[in-house]
């Protein structure tokens, strides 16, 4: 009997050993100036695991990225309304992060998420808004509205950025003309259509130069995700965040594994690595985005726990919500739009 104990000891320190030096490749796909390079260090030395980070700048981009194949990613971030997406398509690994060691740690508010309930494939990665930045000594005016970006003050005209991501820019025009996401109404969306039409000759640029460029002062507003925005604020004081009272989406990243992943297992530990609250506080640190992980704030910047950026006002709370999936023949007619208002 004790040589049995012994051996099933000696067999469960080797299982021990192994996953704690995995060894190998993992190969993320994630959104740019979004990955802390300190967390990947210290992924790499506690599974001896060699790790490179690809960037992308959109949804669609990484969608289309994966759907060519020939790939070589093991994990991509994809966001809430795109899940659905790639799981019906038959891209992601059901990988089953619900029954991993540290899915304890995931906030009860984001398990059960209608784009992957009960997380089957995905776990949080971080989660914010798209709002309002303006630097505050070019405009005094009221911030919290999309009539920045889409009536925009003189002072403001030629000096804007926006986010040049499709359902976010569609959401905001939507709502400031009093529609419904997800709406058909081909009377409104000519109302969109036109007012974006009219408030892009206003508009300096629609890129992802935000950090940079909003606090050197080479964009006075932004319509854009509030973690760079806060970003920005800290290297320039006068840069001020809005939330638009007449409506504005909530997103969250999370990460998956890619079905045909040429390295899972290291992606499994990634994934069970990234619900650690102290791995978890990294990822905040580094972007200035909130996290889905309880017990993260213990070992987070102090900055964050207070920052404007992230704790939505109560006068402000019922403006935001999540961007629900439309139809296909809604999205059709919703990238008609953007195609346009892209070119």
């Amino acid at each position: 009997m004790n040589s049995l104990k012994t051996a099933l000891a000696a067999a469960g320190a080797l299982l021990v050993a192994s996953a704690a030096h995995a060894e190998g490749e993992l190969n993320i796909f994630n959104w740019g100036d979004y990955t802390n390079p300190e967390l990947i260090k210290k992924f790499e030395a506690a599974y001896d695991v060699k790790v490179t980070v690809t960037d992308y700048d959109s949804n669609s981009t990484a969608l289309a990225k994966v759907r060519a194949g020939g790939h070589g990613f093991d994990i991509v971030v994809p966001s809430a309304n795109y899940v659905p997406i790639w799981i019906k398509e038959g891209l992601l690994l059901e990988a089953r992060p619900d029954q991993m060691e540290n899915f304890k740690n995931v906030d009860e508010r984001w398990v059960g998420v209608a784009w992957d309930p009960g997380r089957h494939y995905t776990v949080p990665w971080q989660w914010g808004l798209t709002g309002i930045g303006v630097n505050t000594s070019v405009y005094k005016g009221d911030i919290n509205t999309s009539a920045i970006f889409l009536d925009p003050p003189e002072e403001l005209a030629g000096k804007i950025n926006v986010a040049p991501e499709r359902n976010d820019v569609m959401y905001a025009a939507i709502k400031y003309l009093g529609g419904e996401w997800c709406t058909d109404d081909k009377v409104l969306l000519k109302k969109v259509y036109d007012k974006l039409v009219a408030a892009k000759t206003k508009w300096l640029a629609m890129d992802y130069s935000v950090t940079e460029k909003l606090p050197s002062g080479d964009y006075s507003a932004v319509y854009y995700w509030n973690g760079a925005i806060m970003r920005s604020r800290l290297k320039n004081p006068d840069i001020a965040f809005g939330y638009p009272k007449e409506g504005f989406p909530f997103f969250m990243d999370s990460v998956a594994i890619l079905k045909d992943a040429k390295n899972p297992e290291n992606a499994k530990l990634f994934m069970n690595f990234i619900m650690d609250p102290e791995n978890a506080a990294l990822i905040s640190d580094f972007a200035k985005y909130s996290n889905g992980i309880k017990g993260s704030g213990e070992f987070m910047d102090e900055a964050l726990k207070t920052a404007p950026e992230l704790n939505v006002p109560a006068e402000f709370e019922a403006a935001g919500a999540f961007i629900e999936p439309c139809s296909p023949e809604v999205m059709e007619l919703y990238t008609r739009i953007w195609t346009d208002i892209s070119k």
